[in-house]
């Protein structure tokens, strides 16, 4: 991957925590700024180590829903993955900051939210790691030579990084504050588990 791509990649990820504080309409949350720190560490320290370890990966995660021997259905649980997730990223900044849907959560909720992210955080990274053939398209990779991978956090999750989305859609609502988020995360889990 090429210099020019990395820089555009981490500027469009810079999009999804912008939104959230915008439409928070409060550049002073500090439950926002502590989801998009998150967000943005998570991203960005992934891309990097791919970019310098493992580059073969990168690619891969670059290719378009439909690429490969991918099948049709899969195309289009990708695409809704990706409606769901900015859905989520709008709806818990409403309800949560905006507009005030939802009641207070209690300090012990929004302390589980944080460790939700803690361990979503470490599950998404390891899987990246521990993985090389972590595609985000579902398909055999005879082109890269793919083989079951059952070390590392594959020792003891099959599916790590589905675990560590699900530990996000459920830890950044609670943080947060959003009973509409948690909504948003129901369906986005039923979605997610349709790749497994």
């Amino acid at each position: 991957m090429d210099k020019k791509k990395l820089v555009f990649t981490f500027l469009y990820i810079l999009i999804f925590p912008a939104l959230l504080l915008l439409i928070a309409g409060d550049p002073t949350w500090p439950e926002g700024w502590i989801f998009c720190i998150w967000f943005l560490l998570l991203c960005y320290s992934t891309i990097l180590y791919l970019y310098r370890r493992d580059p073969a990966l990168l690619e891969e995660r670059y290719k378009q829903p439909g690429a490969g021997n991918q099948e049709r259905w899969d195309r289009y649980v990708v695409y809704g993955l990706l409606v769901g997730f900015i859905l989520w990223i709008v709806v818990m900044p409403l309800d949560a900051r905006r507009f005030g849907w939802s009641p207070v959560f209690p300090l012990p909720l929004t302390l589980l939210g944080v460790v939700g992210l803690a361990g979503s955080f470490f599950l998404f990274f390891r899987s990246y790691t521990d993985n090389t053939f972590l595609s985000p398209l579902v398909r055999i990779q005879e082109d890269r030579k793919q083989q079951v991978v059952s070390t590392g956090v594959y020792g003891f999750v099959r599916h790590p990084m589905y675990l560590g989305a699900v530990l996000m859609f459920f830890g950044a609502p609670l943080l947060l504050g959003s009973v509409y988020g948690t909504l948003v995360d129901l369906a986005l889990t039923v979605l997610s588990g349709e790749g497994l």
